[in-house]
């Protein structure tokens, strides 16, 4: 199918039926291609602001995740190392060969496990405001995260949120469900400490000033990737051995980053930048 184009880059939006469910996308520009992927509860379409610097030199990929957007919810949990399946069944399903993958958020966390399960299949990884480790998120933001379930359906009614999905979700009836299952995803601890130290592929990681985890969390996951440690020297020759960088970006928080002009800044010169 083609939806009307949104934005000046003229996308096509498509489903391709990948790892058992229909995942919607649509291709922004052209040049080397680029997946870029949302955060919860939203959809590509957030990444509207940002589109015309990053499809400059790139084909943009925005992908609507398991439940999110114009992609219907399928039969099993909302995870992001389930829905990195479906991200590396996509790039197999549109024959890209190593694309750059950028997410943010809920989609960090999926890019950063396309990257960890198929490094073969991916050629840099931009995870932007998605900690490692549950227990760097402040108590009050995981209480607030508690209440996240059907039972908040009629609170956020009048929030973009709801609007978007009830505007282009396959069932509207479902935000619910889908509220259930982000809710249940959020309540599982986690650590992937070791998974980050086993990223075999360059990664920028970027967070926000007054990010839902302090910046102190993502200078721990820079150190976990030979980053921070020691003098950077002269020709860069004591920078992470594994063309890995680090981007506390000023002024924003968790919920402008993804949007932000600075985001699609760092996000090019990374990308675009022989050693990253």
């Amino acid at each position: 199918m083609t939806t009307e184009p949104r934005t000046e880059t003229k996308a096509t939006g498509e489903y391709a039926e990948v790892n058992g469910i229909n995942l919607y996308y649509e291709t922004h520009g052209t040049g080397r291609p680029l997946v870029l992927l949302h955060g919860g509860l939203m959809s590509g379409e957030m990444f509207e602001p940002i589109l015309p610097a990053l499809t400059e030199r790139h084909q943009v990929i925005t992908v609507d995740l398991q439940g999110h957007g114009r992609t219907a919810d399928i039969e099993r949990p909302i995870d992001v190392r389930l829905m990195a399946d479906d991200i590396a069944a996509l790039i197999d399903h549109l024959g890209l060969e190593k694309p750059d993958v950028v997410g943010y958020s809920l989609g960090g966390g999926v890019a950063f496990f396309t990257a960890v399960k198929y490094p073969d299949k991916v050629g840099k990884l931009v995870s932007a405001s998605a900690n490692v480790r549950r227990d760097a998120i402040p108590p009050e933001m995981l209480a607030q995260q508690a209440q996240v379930s059907a039972a908040a359906v009629p609170f956020m009614k009048d929030t973009p949120m709801y609007q978007l999905y009830e505007r282009v979700a396959p069932r509207p009836e479902d935000f619910g469900r889908l509220l259930d299952k982000v809710g249940e995803s959020m309540s599982q601890d986690f650590d992937y400490s070791e998974e980050v130290r086993g990223l075999q592929v360059p990664t920028l990681i970027v967070c926000a000033d007054a990010d839902m985890a302090p910046p102190s969390h993502y200078v721990e996951i820079f150190k976990l990737l030979d980053g921070g440690l020691r003098d950077g020297g002269w020709m860069g020759e004591g920078r992470p051995k594994g063309g890995h960088a680090l981007a506390i970006l000023p002024g924003l928080t968790h919920y402008n980053l993804g949007v932000s002009p600075l985001f699609a800044t760092v996000i090019v010169d990374f990308l675009d930048g022989s050693e990253g």
